[in-house]
């Protein structure tokens, strides 16, 4: 219970770091880590993105990038009673961010906390080749803090670590000196952010 009590006050204070950050300051951090995500790209491999929800870290940017450079870019679905993720095709992105205007094109409504469900074919993580992974929080270790749904936990914890590339990403403030691991949490083993790559 202390625990808990814990994780939630943490995810409660990182999530106002994140939301208190200055809009210029974001635009240029963003800027910053969606590029140094671009040697992830290759033509022809699949990678697992995320659709930015409220203040988390856009990568609109990267996902439109990697689309136009030939790669296959797939955005987590949940599937109703099911803790696993799946992962489907995510449309075709335009170089200019227009999230609103785009949900409506793909006949989904833009739900403030939300992640859109898009249709189509659905794999699940063990035919990626790199996954980035969403966090609230991570530590100097590794240790990732989400937002307390447990889906990438489940989604990644039978695959071994070697099978993907794992990455982390988020504004600096939210790399932090210890999160309370717990058996089912799985470590990430790079973290990207406006300071550049750190490698646990």
């Amino acid at each position: 219970m202390h625990q808990h009590y814990d994780k939630t006050l943490l995810r409660r204070c990182l999530r106002q770091q994140r939301q208190q950050i200055k809009p210029e300051l974001r635009k240029e951090a963003t800027s910053q880590i969606n590029r140094l995500l671009y040697p992830l790209i290759r033509r022809g491999k699949r990678i697992a993105a995320y659709w930015a929800i409220g203040s988390e870290l856009s990568l609109w940017s990267f996902i439109a990038t990697a689309q136009h450079r030939g790669a296959e870019v797939y955005l987590p679905s949940i599937a109703p009673k099911q803790r696993q993720l799946w992962f489907t095709r995510c449309p075709h992105l335009p170089r200019q961010p227009a999230t609103a205007r785009y949900l409506i094109l793909h006949g989904l409504k833009r739900r403030r906390k939300t992640i859109p469900q898009f249709g189509g074919p659905r794999l699940r993580a063990r035919s990626l080749n790199t996954v980035i992974v969403p966090l609230l929080g991570i530590d100097q270790q590794g240790n990732r803090l989400g937002q307390g749904g447990g889906y990438y936990d489940a989604t990644l914890a039978a695959l071994p670590p070697w099978h993907l590339r794992l990455t982390g990403v988020g504004f600096k403030c939210q790399l932090i000196d210890k999160i309370e691991s717990e058996k089912h949490d799985i470590r990430i083993p790079f973290f990207i952010c406006e300071e550049g790559i750190r490698n646990f």
